[in-house]
């Protein structure tokens, strides 16, 4: 369950399914749930729920429940098994304490529907929930102004420097917790995503199934990972209209992949990994393979549940396999909660398997994995967790200290404990690691990639790029762009990023686009995945060719 929680999240449905009960899965529905009755049926209930799941719950859980950062997919065996009555009475009690509302002030009708859409979501031929057409609402009232250093939406515009320190933070519940998922709608004809001047955006590929994590491979081709299809698409070369020369499905039958990473490091690779949500496998790669040369080689299993993504980077050696696992719940203890034990970190093994062990902790949800070209430093790009207002906690990135221990589920940037846990661990209060970069709150940081291309301006060769998914737990939305991160030529990041695509909502808050990952193409530019619009978006530099050192 990412920190970002939808309107409608099944997020406990999910978390605990390897290690406990169905009902337990259902945080507690009473035995009676399942003896109820759904008075609601047949192709009318499923297509008002439909339209109620795409006002409230796609923006999380995708269009036809695939489950994104936000919220795991509503196709899980833990959703399958649940009696029509526990579904409604998850939807209607929730659990708020782990940032899933309880929805009991939506009809008692609309609430049965709602389960009748997410068993709909079962079959294999299960459609997509209807994405509207530009919203004919009007603009969202003016409201106060954002305190610096947070922000909104209404702020965001590339070239934009910002800056959170630890000083910055309010305290918890200086506001209220909101619900405030983003509403998609298709793009519209006249809007594009915006950029700096000098840049160009253009839109590489488009009718895709929520292109996810993206790669580029050691010959330049670029993999991208189809969660909901189970599959890794590939796509080769840039035409002069800026299309792919190539698109192939590259392995299918997948377990919702996302982390891909090539092995060993160099030139010439003999596997592609694999993070499925319940392990990482491998298949037999050689350079320009279009098509899995084998069928995937089970290497590792991972805990299931919860937040469902696992990205995979090896060190500069090939000696360590590096793996994110994040947390099965917003703020759960594992202390008490046996199912969050070996979650929320960052795992270390061999390139077998083997030896698998704890490399960093207390990382709520660690999405995206790089090596830093240069040090060979691990970096991640973290979600943070949600209900402690609009502006805590801020989601973050940083290089990752071996050993290290970043707070979660009692501590946060630093010595600012979480008052849900009072008390609890004040051993840690000293030990817990202030990450390099502090993010606005709730901006669902993805994935991240290093710089290391020729074609952008010189001052760019180093620093980071990142993606951020966009927000719900915020009263004005926050994210929906990709930022940068200078390193300032020196591999250190100095606390400042600045925006630089942007313009995925529009003017009265609808999203149409939700950038998840960012790679280096091999000419230089870059490619982002956008699993609101079903795209991904090519950024080149087009100034002046003195800029280009």
């Amino acid at each position: 369950m990412r920190s970002h929680f939808p309107r409608i999240c099944f997020g406990l449905l999910a978390a605990t399914v390897a290690t406990t009960s169905v009902a337990q899965t259902f945080h507690d529905a009473p035995a009676s749930a399942k003896d109820q009755r759904n008075p609601t049926s047949g192709t009318a209930a499923v297509k008002a729920g439909a339209d109620a799941y795409a006002t409230n719950c796609s923006g999380c859980h995708g269009n036809a429940g695939e489950g994104a950062i936000d919220g795991p997919t509503l196709k899980s065996d833990a959703v399958k098994s649940a009696a029509d009555g526990e579904l409604f009475w998850f939807i209607t009690h929730g659990s708020p304490a782990n940032g899933m509302p309880a929805w009991e002030q939506l009809p008692e009708t609309q609430r049965w529907e709602l389960g009748d859409f997410v068993r709909s979501l079962q079959s294999a031929n299960a459609s997509a929930a209807p994405v509207t057409s530009a919203s004919t609402a009007q603009p969202i009232a003016a409201t106060a102004s954002p305190n610096a250093p947070f922000t909104d939406y209404r702020y965001e515009s590339p070239g934009t420097s910002r800056k959170i320190t630890p000083n910055d933070l309010p305290k918890a519940y200086a506001t209220t917790s909101s619900n405030n998922g983003a509403r998609m709608v298709k793009r519209p004809a006249d809007v594009w995503p915006k950029t700096l001047p000098g840049f160009n955006v253009e839109l590489y590929v488009e009718g895709i199934a929520a292109p996810r994590l993206i790669r580029t491979a050691p010959n330049g081709d670029y993999f991208a990972a189809l969660t909901n299809a189970g599959k890794i698409a590939l796509f080769r070369g840039i035409t002069a209209q800026g299309k792919p020369e190539q698109a192939e499905s590259f392995a299918e039958g997948l377990h919702q992949p996302f982390g891909i990473a090539f092995y060993p490091p160099g030139p010439d690779p003999k596997w592609v990994y694999i993070g499925n949500t319940n392990e990482v496998v491998r298949i037999p790669y050689q350079n320009g393979d279009v098509k899995a040369r084998g069928k995937p080689e089970h290497i590792l299993d991972l805990p299931t549940g919860g937040h469902s993504t696992r990205d995979i980077a090896f060190s500069p050696d090939g000696k360590s396999m590096y793996v994110s696992v994040g947390s099965g719940s917003n703020v759960d203890d594992p202390d008490t909660h046996p199912q969050e034990r070996h979650r929320a970190d960052i795992l270390v093994a061999n390139p077998d398997g083997s030896d698998v062990r704890v490399f960093a902790s207390g990382i709520r949800n660690p999405v995206g994995l790089a090596i830093q070209p240069g040090s060979g430093d691990v970096w991640c790009s973290v979600n943070e967790r949600d209900g402690l207002g609009d502006n805590l906690v801020p989601d973050y990135i940083t290089h990752v200290q071996k050993d290290g221990f970043y707070g979660w589920p009692w501590w946060y940037i630093g010595a600012h404990q979480d008052p849900r846990h009072d008390g609890k661990h004040p051993e840690l209060k000293s030990k817990t690691i202030v990450p390099d970069v502090l993010l606005q709150p709730h901006n669902a940081s993805l994935q991240l990639t290093f710089y290391d291309g020729t074609q952008f301006p010189a001052d760019y060769r180093g620093d980071i790029f990142a993606s951020e998914h966009g927000s719900w737990n915020k009263s004005t939305r926050a994210g929906y762009e990709v930022i940068r991160i200078p390193l300032h030529q020196s591999g250190h990041a100095s606390g400042d990023y600045e925006d630089f695509l942007t313009g995925f909502v529009l003017d009265n808050g609808d999203v149409w686009g939700r950038p998840v990952g960012v790679t280096v193409a091999k000419d230089g530019s870059l490619l982002v995945t956008d699993d609101g619009s079903n795209s991904i978006w090519r950024v080149s530099y087009t100034g002046a060719a003195a800029d280009k050192k």
